[in-house]
This record gives structure tokens, C-alpha cells and sequence, in this order.
């Protein structure tokens, strides 16, 4: 079962250093690119993904084709993907050995979410962490 009790959401933001974003856009009128930005200023590494506009860079961070492609350690994937293409988001994300997938608002995707709970990932589906974030208080990441 995904996560859905405030505790258990707050614990994965407050463990989350390395979030790598699935469908990022550069465009500002975007939510992924607003909610890029909020994870950054809460002190997150935030490494967007989006074979569209690989090579470019959003937010100060390079823009990398594929999630296998990063390289470094990832706490949470954060996929920013129609609900029916988030599957592959999460098998990407449990090949690369993140800790937990991160379906943002609207994106439902039961099948995946249980693929990844058996690969011992942690669940959020339908929710923004740049939401959850002010809404449980949580104090900005300090870097370690």
C-alpha cells in the first residue's frame, strides 16, 4: 500500500537527500518545473530527467536522458508522467536502486506501485511533495 499517513510521508521527505525528477520541462509555466525549483530551496539534490531537452539544464542542474544514465545514489524518484507511462518510471527507478517512487498528483498507477513495494521501494501516488512539504511543517534539509 502506498503511503498515506502524515508520519510515514514526513519520515521519507526528512530521509530524502537525492531526487531524481522524471519529466521535468524547462518551461516555467510547468508544474514540474515550480515544483523542481521548491525541492531545491527545501535543500534537496533534485537531477531531472527528460530525454526531450537532455543536455540542457533546469534550475542549474544538467538535464539527463534517462534515470540509468545519472550515476549517483537516489533516495526518491519523483515521476512527473501520465499515469499509464509511469509504469516504466517505476521500473527504471527500482532497476536503478532507488529507495522510493514518488507519483505526483493525478498519476495513479496501482500495478507500479505494488511492482516497487515488492522490490522493497517505498510508495507515495497522487500527492506533491512541494505540497506535503509546508503542509507537515517540515524543516528545510540540511546538507550533510
Amino acid at each position: 500500500m502506498p503511503l498515506t499517513e502524515p508520519q510515514d510521508i514526513a519520515d521519507l521527505l526528512n530521509e530524502t537527500r537525492t531526487i531524481a525528477l522524471i519529466g521535468i520541462s524547462d518551461r516555467p509555466d510547468r508544474p514540474s518545473y515550480g515544483v523542481m525549483k521548491a525541492l531545491q530551496d527545501h535543500g534537496y539534490r533534485v537531477l531531472p530527467v527528460n530525454p526531450q531537452i537532455a543536455g540542457e539544464h533546469v534550475h542549474g542542474e544538467f538535464v539527463w536522458d534517462r534515470l540509468s544514465d545519472i550515476g549517483v545514489s537516489i533516495d526518491m524518484v519523483d515521476i512527473f508522467r501520465r499515469s499509464e507511462a509511469a509504469g516504466e518510471a517505476v521500473d527504471d527507478a527500482i532497476a536503478a536502486g532507488a529507495k522510493a517512487v514518488w507519483m505526483q498528483l493525478g498519476v495513479i498507477n496501482p500495478e507500479a506501485a505494488a511492482r516497487a513495494e515488492a522490490a522493497g521501494l517505498k510508495v507515495v501516488m497522487d500527492r506533491c511533495p512541494a505540497i506535503e512539504i509546508p503542509r507537515l511543517g517540515l524543516a528545510p534539509i540540511r546538507a550533510e
